[in-house]
């Protein structure tokens, strides 16, 4: 079912945009269900827009027949070429009949109509975004073709006693030969890239639920029996999504049933199919034996955020695939102030920001550098990329920041207003925002159309005897590939001024009459710009980018003094955690240099010792502030990348910080953790066991023997997967050979459990060191192990070779020819998975040279094959580049 690269391929451009030439007012499909073969009717009600033919997509079809107006066509009335069915017409409105077959056993790429697990117990389902639904039937497959759907499906009762598809249920019956049929109808029009049916053997659960509009609603959740008992936490998210959508923006659900199933064979996270989102399991199941508090998190988030596509992605759509941050970037943000409202405002801003530290911005730094809003793409499924979701995510919070709570509600609501049921683009989202405020947010699209992280420098002038305090702030983007000039965006900091006691001083600018807030906003639009705080008593500490108010790199000129001060006072959450990665990076650099008695580790390891002996910190708080930037994000600490040095700094740095608080105290602090272990999911307690895991690996830097017994204990004690999987890794961390007991435990006792199996497989994938790519071959020859199951491949190849540096960048370069040699088999079932594993070798250029050397071989042998999919393809030509 994959394309190879030697079919036509060309370069999308926005540029280049045209409006559909024929709209398509209603749709009705008819599908006779199999598993080796599906026939697919079509009738399309095509409404002329542009005098141009009829052209519908199709790839992977077999043509059965083809028919205009009720009269069946000849092969010379049509052209079928490269994927396109062109239909020369005169009239201005016609109805077009075509009836196609596909295969969904063979389908391994899972796009279009695919079978999900084994023949005789899986089910059907389909995948549509970006370009799926052309592998399904004839369509002009662009999200700017709306439409209404009925769907009628038939198959064999006893193999597919469950039929779903999206919109309300509209009749269902029994058939003469075995057979049964369901017939679903949506009333909002939609793109084909929301279409959706499932059918198979399924079990659910159910909840009746009534809008704050007064609907009534039935909410389904389906999975195969053994799993459907792990749906409880996914049901009760759902309805909090759907309650906080209601309070938080005046949103309601609009049809009569939702449905959300859930599968192990699926290429994304989720789906959020028009009334029937399909979930990829990993982010639906959840129970506390094979859960971790993270995964509970990720299962709450994923499930909102499909569930606010209903209206930032379904009701308004994009017009384009250039305009996919207008629904994902938007639905991230949306997610995320979901998230921070269930839990802790401020550890949600630190995880979201870490994340997009860890992904977004080496992206940015690469060969796979984009905008969020590119101008052009090959292959429009390798946009789906930190930068349109998560960095995406931020230039909304941004604009959110600017209007304020209120003035953001009062755009947001105009938005949907003015678009319901339209395909609208990012100059749409910015002019209902601006209108619904009088204010113009045009000069915010500069951050749409340029790739790179902007770097924003803060210098600071303290003039006694003016009691003035001047702050200049610089701007600057790197060059990205294909944009070496770069505009000056505008850019809000969020700023406090702290004396040298930890107390914030009332703020007031040079011209304004008094002193205001100790928190104020100011806007960098320009290259350079000063700003002059008066009444400023003595050289004040500045916070700056307070709630990470834009997506940017800050450098300042900070001594380590003043960031311990931060870090001990701070009141805002998040840039606490700052002051302490920003401490935490000047001490790697005393580490790195072999300054071990240097001011910033002292420093560091000083302030984060007072905190430890705090009470009064969070629990959780506390572990993110014991965690150092990682060795991903302290690559930027350096000019060329060599993953052993760095992981031999960072650990030195966290054995410094270990030795200051003491064995004593960190003994003592785990025992008193562990003896309130449970397995509740109240956060103080996911805070007690995250903090527990964090002591006990600074405890094995300078105890290993006795963390070592720690960890067994722990292992075989845990009333959950959080604890039994920390215990687990920090065996595996000290001694992989001496663990080999509890990982082969831990293997049977979660044999069949493919979530709890995959974190098996990504544990032992991301052991650090020489004996890790002998690890990953031996893993490959796991019966569990698949290269036909997505999650799989990314629990193994995936995690070894983003997230290992010190064991995928080998300096013999093995590993780099291992994964190639996965990609190439990986490829020829799944081009997707194969494309975003790729990705693994972005920042190849900046290695030291003789993984350089070695990385670049290998990629340049790759990317010269022809025999691979457009999709890896097209990463390979962009990250050959370097």
């Amino acid at each position: 079912m994959s394309d190879r690269s030697d079919a036509p391929t060309s370069v999308i451009r926005l540029a280049d945009y045209r409006p559909p030439a024929w709209s398509v007012e209603h749709v009705a499909l008819e599908f006779d269900l199999g598993i080796d073969r599906t026939e697919v009717a079509a009738t399309l009600e095509l409404v002329r827009q542009a005098d141009e033919p009829i052209r519908l997509n199709g790839e992977g079809l077999e043509l059965l027949s083809l028919g205009v107006d009720g009269r069946t066509l000849a092969e010379g009335e049509y052209i079928l070429a490269d994927g396109v069915l062109e239909i020369a017409i005169d009239a201005e409105r016609c109805t077009v009949n075509t009836r196609v077959a596909v295969h969904p056993a063979e389908n391994t790429a899972f796009e279009g109509l695919y079978l999900s697990g084994s023949r005789d117990r899986g089910f059907l389902l389909t995948q549509c975004e970006a370009e799926g639904f052309r592998h399904i039937t004839f369509f002009p497959d662009r999200p700017d073709v709306l439409s209404r759907y009925t769907v009628t499906l038939r198959a064999d009762h006893d193999r597919f006693p469950v039929l779903l598809a999206g919109g309300n249920p509209d009749g269902e019956g029994v058939l003469a030969d075995g057979r049964h049929w369901a017939r679903f109808v949506d009333p909002h029009p939609k793109p084909s890239y929301l279409f959706a049916v499932v059918a198979g053997r399924l079990e659910r659960i159910s909840h009746d639920y009534t809008t704050a509009d007064g609907r009534a609603v039935a909410l389904h959740i389906w999975a195969e029996a053994d799993v459907i008992d792990r749906c409880d936490y996914a049901m009760d998210s759902l309805i909090r999504s759907m309650q906080w959508d209601e309070r938080t923006y005046g949103r309601n659900y609009d049809l009569d049933v939702f449905h959300v199933v859930a599968t192990h064979d699926f290429n994304m996270g989720a789906m959020e199919n028009k009334g029937l989102n399909i979930f990829n399991a990993k982010y639906l199941l959840a129970d506390p034996d094979s859960s971790t508090d993270d995964e509970y998190r990720h299962v709450e988030a994923v499930v909102a955020h499909e569930y606010f596509h209903n209206w930032s992605g379904n009701r308004v759509t994009c017009r384009d695939w250039f305009q996919l941050s207008l629904k994902e970037g938007l639905t991230v943000f949306r997610e995320q102030s979901f998230s921070a409202d269930m839990n802790s405002a401020p550890l949600k801003r630190i995880e979201d920001v870490a994340l997009l530290r860890r992904a977004q911005f080496p992206e940015d730094a690469g060969p796979l550098s984009h905008p969020v809003r590119p101008s052009q793409y090959s292959e429009i499924n390798n946009f789906y990329t930190a930068t349109v979701y998560e960095k995406g995510s931020e230039l909304v919070r941004m604009l959110a920041g600017h209007l304020g709570q209120e003035g953001f509600r009062k755009g947001m609501d105009r938005y949907f207003e003015r678009h319901d049921g339209q395909a609208a683009t990012i100059e749409d989202f910015l002019t209902a925002l601006g209108d619904a405020n009088g204010t113009d947010l045009s000069p915010y699209l500069a951050w749409y159309g340029q790739a790179g992280t902007p770097r924003l420098s803060a210098e600071g002038r303290f003039d006694a005897a003016q009691r003035r305090y001047r702050l200049t702030l610089r701007q600057r983007t790197p060059a990205t590939a294909g944009q070496t000039a770069k505009q000056a965006l505008p850019i809000p900091v969020r700023l406090s001024l702290f004396d040298q006691s930890g107390k914030a001083l009332p703020l007031r600018l040079e011209g304004e009459a008094a002193a205001g807030a100790t928190e104020r906003t100011v806007v960098l639009d320009s290259a350079e710009r000063g700003f002059v705080f008066e009444d400023v008593d003595a050289s004040p500490v500045p916070s700056l980018l307070r709630g990470f108010s834009a997506p940017v790199i800050l450098e300042c000129d900070y001594v380590p003094g003043e960031l311990a001060i931060l870090l001990r006072h701070d009141p805002d959450g998040f840039n606490r955690w700052e002051a302490g990665q920003q401490l935490a990076g000047l001490a790697y650099d005393d580490c790195r240099d072999g300054n071990v008695e240097g001011s910033a580790l002292r420093a560091w390891t000083e302030a984060l010792t007072h905190l430890f002996n705090d009470k009064g910190v969070d629990d959780a708080l506390l572990a993110e502030l014991l965690t150092p930037p990682g060795e991903i994000e302290l690559v930027e600490r350096q000019a060329e990348r060599d993953p052993d040095r760095i992981r031999i700094a960072r650990q030195a740095m966290l054995r410094k910080l270990a030795q200051r608080i003491g064995a004593e105290a960190l003994r003592a602090r785990y025992a008193g953790l562990r003896s309130e272990t449970t397995a509740a999911l109240d956060a103080p307690s996911q805070a007690r066991r995250q903090l527990k895991r964090r002591v006990l690996d600074l405890y094995a830097l300078i105890q290993p023997g006795e963390a070592r017994e720690l960890a067994r204990a722990q292992y075989e004690q845990a009333p959950g997967m959080t604890d039994r999987l920390a215990a687990l890794t920090t065996l595996a961390t000290l001694d992989a050979h001496a663990a080999e007991a509890a990982i082969a435990h831990f293997r049977q006792r979660y044999d069949g459990n493919a979530l709890a199996l995959d974190k098996w497989f990504a544990m032992q994938a991301l052991l650090p060191g020489a004996d890790a790519l002998a690890r990953v071959q031996a893993l490959e020859d796991d019966q569990a192990f698949m290269l036909k199951n997505p999650n799989r491949v990314q629990s193994l190849l995936g995690s070894f070779a983003r997230a290992n540096p010190t064991g995928f960048h080998r300096a013999d370069g093995a590993a780099y020819r291992w994964l190639a040699d996965r990609l190439v088999a990986v490829d020829s079932l799944n081009p997707q998975v194969a494309a975003r594993v790729a990705t693994a070798f972005n920042g190849w250029k900046r290695l030291e040279p003789v993984r350089r050397e070695a990385a670049h071989a290998v990629v340049a042998e790759l990317a010269s094959r022809k025999d691979l999919s457009r999709d890896l393809t097209d990463i390979l030509a962009r990250v050959a580049l370097g």
